[in-house]
């Protein structure tokens, strides 16, 4: 193992990297979305229960048909390009497609279901009790977050951060339709192997 990471670790650390980011940043709009669906909604289970199909509703979906979709959207003629040039924010020669942020955006768009349902079932055996008796208790809001909720929580917020993180860690479709020239952990193995 000791050859294997001396050798290819820039190709470990990169993906590491990326799947760090992509957790980090699935695991900010997950839990806004689950603590919304878990404990506001708590009362109102139609709608909760149609949240949860919408959270759901992208593995109706293809995987490799999202990341295309991904993929064309940001492309150099995409939409999302033509508008960033059109308000000069980019160059003719900038790109989104084969860069980092293609990488990351794509690892935490198609893992943030992976990220939200494991927050949501934590979330929603959290006892409310506890938050209104910290406010009593002249928590303030915050106080309330992180001693209360929060710690109630980590379980699932770990359990959920290391899904995501495993699954982003090794994806290839991903990296392979939107990392360009950028040689992450999969793509090296997919390469040796052909």
């Amino acid at each position: 193992y000791v050859d294997v990471i001396a050798e290819y670790w820039p190709q470990f650390l990169r993906s590491f990297w990326y799947a760090l980011l992509a957790t980090l940043f699935a695991l900010l709009i997950s839990y806004p979305i689950a603590y919304f669906i878990g404990v506001v909604l708590r009362d109102r289970p139609l709608i909760r229960n149609l949240l949860l199909v919408l959270v759901i509703a992208p593995f109706f979906i293809s995987f490799l048909l999202r990341t295309l979709a991904w993929k064309a959207l940001f492309a150099d003629e995409g939409p999302v390009v033509g508008f960033l040039q059109t308000i000069g924010l980019f160059g003719p020669q900038d790109h989104i497609t084969g860069t980092g942020f293609a990488v990351v955006f794509g690892l935490t768009y198609n893992f943030i279901p992976f990220m939200t349902l494991p927050l949501f079932a934590s979330l929603d055996r959290l006892d409310t009790r506890l938050l209104e008796a910290s406010s009593d208790l002249y928590a303030t809001p915050g106080q309330t977050f992180w001693r209360v909720s929060f710690s109630l929580v980590f379980p699932g917020i770990l359990g959920a951060a290391l899904l995501s993180f495993s699954l982003s860690f090794d994806d290839f479709i991903i990296t392979n339709l939107n990392a360009g020239q950028t040689v992450t952990f999969p793509m090296f193995v997919w390469g040796a192997a052909q």
